[in-house]
């Protein structure tokens, strides 16, 4: 049985695979402060440009899933008061 810790993903999600990608300092600073402007991490900015990428090229495979929404996961309910 996997834990947390280990990398299992959430029922009904497939797990994400995990990349190791070495770039020039200066192209990640400029993706990082990109990344920034929109709101979103260095990866999920990567991310976002290989799947336009691919989209532009006819080569993102229909089984892609969509883009992990941001934000928190969601769980429980929020802590607080029930709505009124």
């Amino acid at each position: 049985m996997t834990t947390p810790s280990e990398g299992a993903a959430p029922k009904g999600r497939p797990q994400r695979k995990q990349v190791l990608l070495r770039l020039d300092p200066a192209v990640y600073e400029a993706l990082a402060r990109w990344a920034n402007d929109e709101l979103r991490s260095a990866n999920a900015q990567i991310e976002f440009l290989l799947r336009r990428a691919l989209l532009e090229a006819g080569r993102l495979p229909g089984e892609a899933g969509p883009l992990p929404r941001r934000g928190r996961p969601p769980g429980g309910s929020a802590p607080g008061p029930p709505p009124a």
